[in-house]
C-alpha cells in the first residue's frame, strides 16, 4: 500500500513545525556563540554525556559532577556515553563538539529508523528472566548486533530464585542457555535477593556496560540493587500477561561503586537488524566463522547450495539446528533478502 498523500494544510503544518525547530536551534546557537565570544563561558574541556533531556544534555567532567548544557546547532544526535568538548557557564554550559565514537548501540524508532541510544560501550549485558518468557531468536539478535559492533556481550539470567519455586523452569532455562558457554559467551546469574548481585558487580567492574532485553526482565531492579540511590522507577510485571511494561524512557549513565559505569537503556521487545547485510549476520554467529569463505560459491546463501561449508558443518553437528534456525529467521527479516 502506498504512502498516504498529505493534504495542503497538513504539509503546511509540517513545514511550519520544521521551520520553528530550525529557528529555535538557530537562536540557541546564536546565544552560545555570543556567550563564547563574550567570554561568558569557561575554557573548553572534555566531558562525558551522562543523560539526555531533549535539546539539552547533562555533561560530566568529573564523577558525580554534571552540568546541563545547550548544544550548538552543528552538534546534533548526542547520546548517553558520548565524549564531548564543552564550555561551562554560570547557568548552562555549551557543548561545542562531539569526539569520535568507539561504537554506538542503536534501536529502531517509531518510524522504523535506526536511532543511536548509547555510545562508547565496553560490554552489552543481555538480560533474560524466566518471565517474561525468553526466546532464543531474540537473544541471538542481541548477540549478532554485539558481534557486528565489536562489543563484548554477556548473557545475564535474572530472577534466578524463580527457578527453585516453579517446577520445570530450571530445565527450560538450562536448555535455552546450553549452547552459549561453548561458543565463548559468559552466562551470569543474578537476583535481587541479598548477595544476588555479587557476580554482576564483578562483571561490571572497570567497564562501561549497557543492559538490553525485553521489558519486565528486571533491568531497572538490578540497577536499584547495585545502586539504591539511583531510585529508578520499576514497572510491575502484569500478573495476567506476565509481560513487562516500559519504565525507562531515556538512557542514563550511572557510576557503580565497583568502579564501572552502567548505561540503563529503554527496554525493547524487538531488536531490528534489517540494516545489516546477509554476510554480516553470518559473521555474527561465532560458530559460522571458521566455515565462511570456504563454500564452493562466493555468493553462497547457506540454504541448499552444493558445496556449502556452513551446511556441511550443520550436518556434522558443528552448528546447532536451533542456531541455524535463528540465522535463517534473521536473514528472512532483512530488506531485500
Amino acid at each position: 500500500m502506498g504512502k498516504r498523500k498529505l493534504s495542503r494544510q497538513q504539509a503546511w503544518r509540517i513545514e511550519k513545525i520544521q521551520a520553528e525547530r530550525a529557528e529555535r536551534a538557530s537562536r540557541r546557537d546564536a546565544r552560545a556563540q555570543e556567550a563564547l565570544a563574550g567570554g561568558e563561558l569557561g575554557p573548553e574541556r572534555e566531558g562525558l554525556v551522562v543523560a539526555h533531556y531533549g535539546t539539552q544534555v547533562a555533561v560530566e567532567s568529573a564523577p558525580g559532577r554534571a552540568s546541563r548544557c545547550h548544544l550548538r546547532a552543528n552538534v546534533d544526535g548526542l547520546v548517553t556515553g558520548d565524549r564531548v568538548v564543552w564550555c561551562e557557564g554560570d547557568a548552562l554550559g555549551v557543548v561545542v563538539a562531539r569526539l569520535e565514537r568507539d561504537n554506538a548501540l542503536s534501536r529502531p524508532d517509531a518510524q522504523g529508523r535506526l536511532k543511536p541510544v548509547a555510545a562508547n560501550i565496553d560490554q552489552i549485558l543481555v538480560v533474560l528472566a524466566p518471565y517474561p518468557e525468553p526466546h532464543a531468536m531474540l537473544l541471538d539478535r542481541y548477540l549478532v548486533a554485539a558481534e557486528a559492533l565489536g562489543i563484548e556481550p554477556a548473557i545475564l539470567l535474572n530472577k534466578r530464585d524463580l527457578l527453585d519455586s516453579e517446577p520445570g523452569l530450571r530445565a527450560t532455562m538450562a536448555e535455552l542457555l546450553a549452547p552459549y558457554p561453548g561458543l565463548g559467551y559468559r552466562v551470569l546469574h543474578t537476583s535481587t535477593r541479598p548477595g544476588g548481585g555479587d557476580e554482576l558487580a564483578a562483571a561490571l567492574r572497570g567497564r562501561t556496560s549497557v543492559f538490553v532485553g525485553q521489558s519486565g526482565v528486571g533491568k531497572s531492579s538490578l540497577v536499584n540493587l547495585l545502586l539504591p540511590d539511583a531510585q529508578l522507577r520499576v514497572g510491575a510485571l502484569s500478573e495476567h500477561t506476565r509481560k513487562g511494561t516500559h519504565t525507562t524512557t531515556a538512557a542514563t549513565l550511572l557510576h557503580m561503586d565497583c568502579g564501572g559505569s552502567l548505561i540503563d537503556s529503554p527496554g525493547i521487545r524487538e531488536f531490528g537488524l534489517w540494516h545489516m547485510r546477509r554476510d554480516e549476520v553470518a559473521q555474527g554467529f561465532r560458530e559460522f566463522q571458521p566455515f565462511l569463505g570456504h563454500c564452493r560459491f562466493r555468493d553462497c546463501r547457506h540454504e541448499q547450495e552444493p558445496g556449502c561449508a556452513v551446511l556441511a558443518a550443520l550436518a556434522q553437528g558443528a552448528i546447532s539446528n536451533r542456531r541455524m534456525d535463528s540465522y535463517r529467521h534473521i536473514v528472512a527479516s532483512l530488506e531485500g533478502a
